[in-house]
């Protein structure tokens, strides 16, 4: 498949640019930061976002959403990396909408979907329990007692979970088994703990103490679990790594735009071959990335029925190679400002403070490396 954008995918992404560039620029993230938001994001916002279709990009039609692939998911994500948009739709329209298709009943596809294409809910996936993502080394047990489910652990980095009114909380079962359950955040047993994370976005830890939930409340069985977490990570990989690619273009657009027309030592510094070898190499990383991520997100469209290990490898490339050329891109970008890009007063910071958070998000560059080795037997 060519890896370019269609017609109506180039659409999608200047609908979104020039929507995102005029409602949710960089300074509406310092202005969420500044006066430490207890929500984190623009609730009017949001429902703009529903309006204009984002929030059901993945939820199919029958479920009012758009029934689109990860590839126009992925156009959205980018251009919300341009802009540093503080919102759930990472979280909530692919990550839990993903899981939901995934795994979950008709019954529990019907009750949840609609409402997360509408923006009428926001879902997230608790999966994480230590600093560094190991999702197949669970602590949180579910046991089955009662003719429903008891759960015990603590979950970290559950992005927006603060103000989630679904938790999908990923938990072992059995000595072997994996369930993905639905959690009602306010229940008895359901503490919940807001943190602020380094690049102004929010997250929450999670503490779940002898929380009782019905037969129910499992998505799939036990036996289908693992499989589903890994198809419901890879959307959420493939996703934050558009996002990291958005970002990385829009610090590398504003970079090369200074050197043209910043003066020293009686020259432009654009001139100078030294930096002009470094942009030059800039752009060809982000654009080996760029195909790389294209290439992941049609893999994942061409794999509706869950992830396979051609579709989860080519993610694995794309997250790894994103998280590099945008932390490449951000130093760049930082160095080739000089000191003012060492300032808070300038938004280069902020890029770089989103790039080293969205990439350690399920798996950072090593984690992924170290997964595609082992699935080609090394």
């Amino acid at each position: 498949m060519p890896l370019i954008l269609s017609e109506e995918q180039t659409m999608l992404r200047d609908s979104a640019r020039d929507f995102l560039a005029e409602q949710a620029p960089v300074s509406q993230l310092r202005g969420l930061r500044d006066s430490n938001d207890a929500t984190g994001f623009s609730r009017s916002l949001w429902q703009q976002f529903a309006e204009m279709g984002f929030t059901g990009v993945l939820v199919p039609e029958a479920q009012g959403g758009l029934g689109l692939g990860h590839v126009e998911a992925g156009v959205v994500m980018e251009q919300i990396g341009h802009q540093l948009c503080a919102s759930p739709l990472l979280a909530s329209g692919i990550v839990a909408a993903t899981a939901l298709r995934q795994a979950g009943s008709g019954a529990q596809q019907a009750a949840w979907l609609p409402k997360i294409a509408s923006g009428q809910a926001i879902a997230t996936l608790a999966v994480d329990e230590a600093a560094k993502h190991r999702p197949q080394r669970l602590a949180t047990q579910a046991r089955a007692e009662g003719g429903g489910w008891v759960l015990d652990g603590a979950k970290t980095l559950v992005l927006d979970g603060h103000v989630a009114d679904l938790l999908i909380v990923a938990a072992r079962v059995g000595e072997a088994g994996t369930g993905l359950f639905l959690v009602d955040p306010k229940a008895s047993g359901v503490t919940v703990e807001r943190t602020v994370m380094v690049d102004a976005h929010n997250a929450a830890r999670v503490r779940l103490q002898g929380l009782k939930l019905a037969a129910d409340a499992l998505l799939g069985t036990p036996e289908t679990g693992a499989a589903a977490l890994d198809a419901t990570l890879d959307a959420g990989r493939c996703a934050a790594a558009a996002e990291l690619i958005g970002l990385a273009d829009e610090v590398f657009e504003r970079t090369v735009a200074y050197i043209k027309e910043r003066k020293q030592f009686g020259k432009l510094i654009g001139e100078f071959q030294g930096l002009q070898h470094r942009a030059a190499t800039l752009y060809c990383d982000l654009e080996i990335s760029r195909a790389a991520l294209i290439k992941a997100q049609q893999a994942l469209d061409a794999d509706i029925a869950g992830a396979t290990n051609h579709a989860s490898s080519a993610v694995a490339i794309a997250k790894a190679r994103a998280g590099r050329s945008a932390t490449t891109a951000v130093q760049e970008g930082v160095q080739m400002h000089g000191g003012m890009g060492m300032t808070d007063a300038f938004e280069i910071g902020f890029f770089m403070k989103r790039a080293r958070v969205l990439q350690e998000l399920w798996g950072d560059s090593n984690f992924h490396f170290d997964a595609l080795a082992q699935r080609r037997g090394y």
